[in-house]
């Protein structure tokens, strides 16, 4: 039996010596743990060196595809067809290849793998005249080639010159703003009104540079820069204008920086069209999707178009706002829903509240635009077409709010009943934040006429106080004449007999008193009754 085996340097066939040792599959890696061992078992017969990375490169890749080279098929025909055996194959499609087209019988079983495993672990000693430092070489050239070809990269995509022409662009509108306010505010000492008057910077420089001093505008002609109704105003301001006078000098150096202006707003409208240029011919699928400049920032950012391939459509979405997903990731709030992607034409018409829905969209069907310009063949931007409309007519349901069928044509929208939340709605209460009563009116003018009430109601309680006090203090007053009259009496009986008919005729006097006062005294005590019964009630 006969084996075909594949390295990076050449094709090898090896003859199998001792095919009873290859029916214990388990423990056929016993006999190639040494070169010695290896050699009882299998000998090279034909070695096909190729002379290149170019020539492996083309072998490895028919053999992927299925195909048999052309210097395969000379050594098979020259060597297999006249030994007369099978022939061992890695690969079943490739054996059947060579039945098909060579007529020789192909073997491919569990048993040729453990084999080829074999032969792969001890290929240095197996195949002379190879050095292992060459081999590794020859290894890694034909890695690195296969990948680009698997790929399908091209090293006319350049994407460096997208990214160095973006970032320059953006220097130059940086340069060209910082400019344009010098040259206003410098020549504004001049001729104020003129920057009123004039809002586009680039016409503005232009007729500095035509005019120059304010003086002259009377005899120019601006009809080539302004239109008729804007010139006679210009003119019409430079005749009472409220600037100061400048000299020559100063004048010519506004010129200078006019012309600078200009020269680099000129630079940028034709590094504007390189990059549109380079970035159709680099990723036109993008381009379509997001645009230009949006697509390059998008790159320059990655820093190559096979960098930003590899990226996910949630991390291209939110690509250039790092700081505030990281904020938001540490204070526990929301993340951002965009970055970069969110100056593209389609974001940017959306409302507000499908912003973050189309952001998303966009980037998942971005993503695929990417991969398809990083690792495609074809150059053209119709899949970038027809993802966008597809995008745009979602955005229209959106916007429409149409809710249309998954199912069938998907042209006629699906009949639904309109909702209606039939749920309690709780408002809230807003009286609970204010610690102030607050009543209507009516109750204000109830509760002021019963708090008047109250007041007076307090008022004769007082009142009330204040007599029943008074006539205590009367009651106190009679009560101690009453006992001075009674120690009167007890010293009058201790006189002498002469005395008993003054002192009797005094006594009714002194008895009417006590009498009168303690009639006086009963009328008062009702009186006191009939008060607290009624501030009772």
């Amino acid at each position: 039996m006969l084996v075909l085996f594949e390295t990076s340097v050449g094709y090898a066939i090896f003859k199998v010596l001792n095919e009873k040792k290859l029916q214990e599959v388990d423990s056929l890696w016993k006999e190639f743990e040494t070169p010695e061992k290896a050699n009882k078992i299998v000998k090279l017969k034909h070695f096909e060196k190729f002379q290149d990375t170019a020539e492996a490169l083309a072998a490895f890749t028919a053999l992927m595809e299925g195909k048999i080279n052309k210097q395969l098929k000379k050594v098979l025909k020259k060597i297999v067809k006249e030994a007369h055996e099978p022939l061992a194959v890695a690969d079943a499609k490739l054996g059947g290849v060579i039945k098909e087209k060579l007529n020789l019988s192909c073997i491919h079983s569990p048993l040729v793998n453990e084999l080829m495993r074999g032969i792969r672990s001890q290929m240095d000693g197996l195949i002379p005249g190879v050095e292992p430092r060459e081999m590794a070489a020859m290894c890694l050239g034909l890695a690195h080639s296969l990948s680009r070809y698997r790929l399908k990269f091209s090293a006319d995509k350049v994407d460096t010159m997208i990214v160095q022409a973006i970032s320059l662009l953006d220097d130059l509108d940086k340069e060209l703003n910082n400019y344009i306010m010098r040259c206003r505010e410098w020549y504004g000492w001049h001729f104020p009104e003129l920057g009123k008057i004039i809002s586009d910077n680039l016409t503005y420089c232009k007729c500095l540079q035509k005019v120059g001093d304010r003086k002259n505008y009377a005899s120019a002609t601006l009809s080539e820069l302004l239109p008729e109704e804007v010139e006679a105003e210009v003119k019409a301001a430079a005749e009472i204008s409220m600037g100061t006078e400048v000299s020559e000098e100063d004048i010519c150096n506004i010129l200078h920086l006019c012309t600078q202006v200009i020269e680099i707003s000129e630079y940028r409208t034709q590094l504007y069209e390189y990059l549109q240029n380079r970035m159709m011919a680099i990723a036109p699928n993008v381009t379509v999707m997001v645009g230009e400049l949006v697509g390059a920032r998008l790159i320059a950012h990655a820093g190559s178009l096979l960098n930003l391939a590899k990226h996910a459509a949630s991390t291209v979405q939110i690509l250039g706002a790092e700081k505030a997903l990281f904020r938001a990731l540490k204070s526990r709030r929301d993340t951002p829903k965009y970055g970069l992607i969110y100056h593209a034409s389609l974001v940017g018409q959306t409302s507000p509240k499908h912003k973050g829905k189309i952001s998303r969209m966009l980037a998942a069907k971005t993503v695929l635009a990417i991969r398809y310009d990083a690792f495609g063949e074809d150059s053209s931007s119709a899949m970038g077409v027809e993802n966008r409309a597809k995008l745009e007519a979602r955005l229209r349901t959106l916007e429409d709010r149409g809710i249309r069928k998954i199912s069938g044509t998907g042209k006629a929208l699906a009949k639904a009943e309109k909702y209606e939340h039939k749920s309690e709605v709780k408002t809230y209460d807003p009286s609970g934040d204010s610690t102030l009563p607050t009543y209507s009116k009516k109750r204000k003018i109830e509760q002021v006429d019963k708090e008047d009430e109250v007041v007076e109601k307090k008022a004769k309680k007082a009142k009330v106080k204040i007599k029943v006090e008074e006539e205590e203090e009367v009651v106190e007053v009679e009560e101690d004449v009453v006992e001075v009259v009674e120690e009167q009496e007890t010293s009058v009986k201790k006189k002498k007999k002469k005395d008993k008919k003054k002192h009797i005729k005094e006594e009714p006097l002194s008895e009417e008193e006590p009498c009168t006062s303690t009639a006086s005294a009963s009328p008062e005590k009702k009186k006191k009754k009939k008060k607290k019964r009624v501030n009772e009630d």
